[in-house]
């Protein structure tokens, strides 16, 4: 009895404590990345831990929904511009076609990715502010030294 009350009350410390974390986004080349207490997310993870707030979980399936056409499209596009460019290496005779094809459908996935971080990152900002953890990322102080009949001093707006 012992050991399942204490198990019982390991798990509920445990979901408590996971619940309510702040989610943090970083820029890095080629997108962005997403972490939770050190650990990396994916779309799916983030969308599960939004799920408490609704307006930040519909917004995340959209963001969600929006990064698989443009990672479906990325591949795609991709592909097309790899054949003939393995074709011609090889020494055969490269449809430039597919990779002008290719091409545009790479060019097509970049904007609806952008949209899809744009659509994850005011999620994320909608369930850390329903948590009482703002995000800090947008906080950006400037100082100025100002003058006036007083004296001098240092000025921060924001």
């Amino acid at each position: 009895m012992k050991k399942i009350l204490l198990t019982l009350t390991l798990l509920i410390g445990s979901i408590t404590l996971s619940f309510a974390q702040k989610i943090e986004y970083q820029k890095v080349f080629g997108g962005y990345k997403y972490t939770q207490d050190g650990s990396y997310l994916t779309m799916k993870q983030i969308s599960k831990a939004v799920e408490a707030n609704t307006q930040a979980f519909d917004l995340m399936k959209k963001a969600q929904s929006n990064n698989s056409i443009a990672n479906v499209m990325g591949f795609i596009g991709g592909g097309l511009i790899g054949w003939p460019i393995g074709t011609a290496v090889g020494g055969g005779d490269a449809n430039w076609a597919l990779a002008g094809i290719g091409a545009g459908l790479v060019a097509v996935a970049i904007p609806i990715s952008n949209s899809a971080h744009k659509k994850a990152r005011k999620a994320i900002d909608m369930y850390n502010s329903s948590n009482g953890m703002a995000s800090t990322k947008n906080f950006t102080p400037e100082f100025k030294i100002v003058g006036n009949t007083n004296g001098f001093g240092i000025s921060m707006s924001f």
